[in-house]
């Protein structure tokens, strides 16, 4: 007998294969990482796989084969949220750079800030952590789902009391230094197509 299980997920992207799905689990505290298949479907399920983004936060049933491998079973859109990973960054914002010299100055290994528009709005979060050479890398755990976006999206909802699409963009600068968090408030605002344009993030 087929196995199948229903949860929320973050749909993540395609960090280790083309023709896979990285979801992290929502429904817990343990956001764990599964991998599921995006080939083999037909009709409307397959339109609707196909149309998954990163950031997206879905329902889903997945069913298991013997070997334990998922697939999608049914699917449906809860937010229409997305992330973006950027690896080896140059001309990094200066908001970023400021809030991690400010964090070297400190001595920390974090930092963060709220950002705001030229009319003095809140507009995003931005928070910096200082890669680890050698022993973790940390953008590659948060494109992999090992470390997981969910406490800061989370702390975000409820500072604004909403939980609104957003657009989150995790970048590493070229000097490989720190990880860049920085979640936009509002999804397709001016703020997230500047984002989008300056870094080549095509929606």
């Amino acid at each position: 007998m087929e196995l199948t299980t229903r949860g929320r997920y973050r749909v993540l992207g395609r960090p280790r294969d083309p023709d896979e799905l990285l979801l992290v689990e929502l429904d817990d505290d343990s956001f764990d990482p599964t991998y599921v298949r995006t080939d083999g479907y037909e009709g409307s399920l397959d339109d609707e796989v196909g149309s998954l983004r990163p950031g997206y936060v879905v329902e889903a049933t997945l069913s298991w084969d013997d070997d334990g491998t998922p697939a999608f079973d049914a699917v449906s859109v809860e937010r229409r949220s997305l992330v973006e990973f950027v690896d080896d960054v140059t001309g990094l914002f200066e908001a970023a750079r400021e809030t991690w010299n400010e964090a070297v100055a400190a001595g920390e290994g974090m930092n963060s800030r709220t950002t705001r528009d030229t009319d003095g709005r809140p507009n995003g979060a931005l928070y910096v952590f200082a890669e680890q050479p050698g022993a973790r890398d940390l953008f590659d755990e948060f494109r992999s789902g090992v470390l997981p976006l969910e406490p800061l999206v989370a702390r975000v909802n409820e500072e604004r009391g909403d939980d609104d699409p957003r657009e989150m963009f995790v970048m590493r600068p070229d000097d490989g230094q720190f990880v860049v968090v920085y979640i936009v408030f509002e999804k397709e605002g001016m703020l997230a197509n500047t984002m989008r344009e300056t870094y080549d993030c095509p929606r």
